[in-house]
């Protein structure tokens, strides 16, 4: 049986810096279970599309989420990024 899962890696990545904006590309890479290269992609795309932002703090990177923006497949026309991450991620009460 092959293995699949229900998000993609670029759900997974955003989903990560969404919990923690300070992770670095190698504990992403760890977390989603693919390469640190992988990951760089993952956030070129994302930060090229406008669903995160990046900045240098100190000799790390940070990111921040834009959950405002519309997720990008036409059978999710209309819904915010934010409804996924709502969805994932546990609230914080």
């Amino acid at each position: 049986m092959s293995e699949w899962t229900f998000l993609t890696n670029h759900a997974q990545v955003l989903l990560c810096i969404a919990r923690n904006s300070r992770l670095t590309a190698r504990e992403i890479a760890a977390t989603v279970g693919i390469t640190e290269r992988a990951v760089q992609r993952i956030l070129d795309d994302l930060e090229e599309a406008g669903y995160i932002s990046r900045f240098r703090d100190g000799r790390r990177n940070r990111y921040e989420v834009h959950p405002e923006l519309p997720m990008r497949h036409p059978a999710q026309r209309g819904r915010a990024v934010k409804e996924l991450l709502n969805l994932l991620m546990p609230s914080e009460e």
